[in-house]
């Protein structure tokens, strides 16, 4: 009994230490898992801090492009003339106008591209200031841009190849045959819905986003242009055409002010302001 009382305090206090260096190590391990943790949590901050600059620039490029690609479609359809809306209209305004309607086209499903960088942009800028209104703007731009490529330049170009193969038709069998399908072809533009489509759905979107610009304190000017250009697209169904003027020019300067401000919320990302 003498011997195990004087054994039990040393092999007690052996145990202790050796308890006491694994606690030691199993901190030590715990520790450098916390530092692991917290670096990689700063590398994610980091990287996503880049991709919210880079989804800035590349939206504010993007919409710097759409404005300019507006302002150079302009002018095209002015010289062009408004365009007819049967299929036989379509043959007799055609001639000496074709080129300017490919032009057209092509800077048409360029613009209509560009609509999504803009869109997924802003949808980073303006979440937090107004969640669902911003998801509505979203769904109303990327409705557009299905819509306005598979309806309205699609028709387009329909129309042009068809009346390609119209001029180049050798008898009065075919023509009738091209004539007929470019009169399928120009039938959406005797129907409001294309202005639904192509002006109303769009305004929606850009509307919604501007009001969310006025909570989240986006920039002032961009914002109540939105709203005005908006108001003016919604009120275009009605078929006048200074509304739809109004609406075409404001969408206009909207964009190159949202290119602005976004190329420079780009820039303060960079500089770690915001």
């Amino acid at each position: 009994m003498s011997g195990l009382r004087s054994i039990s305090p040393c092999f007690f206090a052996a145990w202790g230490i050796r308890f006491t260096i694994r606690g030691l190590g199993l901190l030590r391990m715990i520790s450098e898992k916390q530092k692991a943790i917290m670096e990689k949590s700063v590398e994610m901050s980091d990287w996503n801090a880049c991709e919210v600059k880079q989804c800035y620039r590349w939206g504010g490029i993007a919409a710097l492009l759409l404005a300019i690609g507006y302002v150079a479609i302009i002018p095209l359809f002015a010289w062009a003339g408004a365009p007819p809306v049967t299929g036989e209209a379509w043959f007799r305004y055609l001639p000496g106008k074709t080129t300017a309607w490919w032009v057209i086209i092509w800077l048409s499903v360029i613009t209509d591209l560009l609509y999504l960088p803009v869109a997924w942009a802003l949808w980073i800028a303006l979440r937090k200031a107004g969640t669902n209104l911003m998801l509505a703007a979203i769904v109303c731009l990327h409705l557009f841009v299905v819509l306005d490529l598979a309806v309205t330049w699609t028709h387009h170009a329909s129309l042009l190849a068809l009346f390609q193969n119209y001029s180049s038709a050798a008898d009065e069998a075919h023509r009738a045959a091209y004539l007929a399908a470019a009169e399928y072809a120009s039938s959406i533009y005797a129907t409001p819905l294309l202005t639904f489509y192509i002006i109303v759905i769009p305004s929606v979107g850009v509307l919604l986003a501007s009001i969310t610009m006025i909570k989240a304190r986006f920039g002032k000017a961009s914002a109540w242009t939105g709203v005005i250009s908006g108001v003016f697209g919604i009120l275009s169904l009605a078929g006048f055409f200074p509304f739809v003027m109004a609406n075409a020019l404001g969408a206009t300067l909207w964009f190159f002010l949202v290119g602005a401000r976004l190329l420079r919320l780009g820039r303060a990302c960079a500089e770690g302001k915001e």
